[in-house]
């Protein structure tokens, strides 16, 4: 039996051959049309039970905003490098489009208390552990000890993942080794990324979540490699990133679709979006006929 399950038509979630795979709302946009990183489209994913991601850069003071660059001119009205800031030099600086104030994870614990049960936030951290280290982990700790809400913190940085493992148990956690096992795949071919994969997966990070590019997930099935399956039978969630429709108005051009009925047909446990109701929609639209 094949059919699609939205609660309350807000781009949530697939349900396909009894499998839920959830649509996650990339930047903390629904739609693509939504502001980068939009506190009140955070609000209403935290009311409808969504997942939802934002990025995460750390600051001088060891404290984050959310932001996706390592540069302020990109997204916001400021200028220079992240890393070089303090909270006071932040407060005066807005997104790009709209007198919108930057996000910064002071303000994130508070937001969290508003979440549903259902609802999952992913802190992506974009820098690294040597980068962030032992004052930027600390800071998350002091923030995000008591949250009752569902976090996980991902990065490609493993070491980054084993210290945030130390200091918040309690959360889940992600690893995303997609330009690790382009490189391998290119070097040793998909043994080798079959043996990176599962090391990490039974490493000391203990992911609840692997972030693999859906491309590769796709190229990986062509050569008979189910990355999906592997990681599934370790007992971890799959998020298959980015998948995006070009023109949500009018659904999944052909090969969009091939694309996504062969991404579906793996099982993915999530699948990243900046467009989740329209892609719901369009899957529906298909199913139907």
């Amino acid at each position: 039996m094949q059919m699609t399950k939205l609660l309350d038509a807000q781009g949530l979630e697939i349900l396909h051959e009894g499998h839920r795979t959830r649509l996650k709302w990339h930047r903390l946009r629904k739609r693509f049309a939504d502001p980068l990183f939009s506190a009140e489209v955070m609000a209403e994913g935290f009311a409808a039970g969504a997942s939802m991601e934002l990025d995460l850069r750390v600051r001088a003071d060891g404290g984050f905003v959310v932001l996706h660059d390592e540069d302020l001119e990109g997204e916001t009205t400021g200028h220079g490098p992240i890393a070089e800031k303090r909270l006071s030099d932040l407060r005066d600086i807005r997104m790009q489009g709209g007198d919108r104030p930057l996000i910064l994870s002071e303000d994130l614990a508070a937001m969290l208390q508003a979440a549903h049960p259902a609802a999952l936030l992913q802190f992506d951290m974009k820098d690294d552990y040597e980068g962030i280290g032992a004052q930027g982990v600390a800071h998350l700790a002091a923030h995000f000890q008591e949250i009752a809400a569902s976090v996980i913190v991902s990065a490609g940085s493993l070491d980054l993942i084993v210290a945030v493992k130390e200091k918040l148990p309690h959360l889940l956690r992600g690893i995303d080794p997609t330009d690790k096992l382009y490189g391998m795949r290119k070097a040793g071919g998909w043994k080798a990324v079959e043996i990176e994969l599962r090391a990490d997966l039974r490493g000391p990070t203990e992911p609840d979540t692997v972030y693999l590019h859906w491309p590769l997930i796709l190229d990986a099935a062509n050569e008979g490699l189910d990355m999906i399956a592997l990681c599934q039978d370790e007992g971890k969630r799959v998020d298959a990133w980015t998948f995006t429709l070009k023109h949500p108005e009018v659904g999944f051009s052909e090969a969009e679709w091939r694309n996504f009925q062969a991404l579906m047909a793996l099982k993915p446990d999530q699948i990243t979006t900046d467009e989740a109701p329209a892609t719901e929609r369009a899957w529906s639209r298909r199913m139907a006929g």
